[in-house]
């Protein structure tokens, strides 16, 4: 089996006005996707070449800490995180600076881990 690239990344919520209030107001995402039903939806954000979903309705599809984690990454980590912090977005981890990355972890409302990344130049 080969595989070309990943689709999306997607997280499950419990509250979709929410979510898209914490993935388009805090996180500053642009949408290029929107299906919103009676009880389920599913909403895709354009990051680069790859698109992180969220969703709501099917039955195995649960938001938590248990699930995947994406890494979204950013030309300015110190800008980031010091935006983060004024937006009073929960903190899962301390900024960690690393050989090869500086990272942190933070959740959004359902409780999806997100990591906030920047790679550092290969010496």
């Amino acid at each position: 089996m080969t595989f070309k690239e990943f689709s999306f990344v997607a997280y499950a919520t419990t509250d979709v006005p929410r979510a898209r209030a914490f993935y388009e107001g805090v996180l500053g995402l642009k949408t290029i996707n929107v299906w919103e039903g009676a009880d389920s939806a599913f909403i895709e954000y354009e990051i680069g070449p790859n698109t992180l979903a969220i969703g709501k309705g099917a039955p195995n599809f649960k938001p938590g800490k248990m699930g995947g984690t994406v890494a979204l990454e950013v030309v300015d980590f110190d800008g980031a995180v010091k935006e983060l912090k004024s937006k009073k977005v929960k903190f899962l981890m301390d900024a960690y600076d690393g050989p090869a990355c500086n990272m942190i972890l933070i959740e959004d409302p359902d409780g999806n881990q997100i990591m906030i990344h920047r790679r550092k130049e290969k010496k």
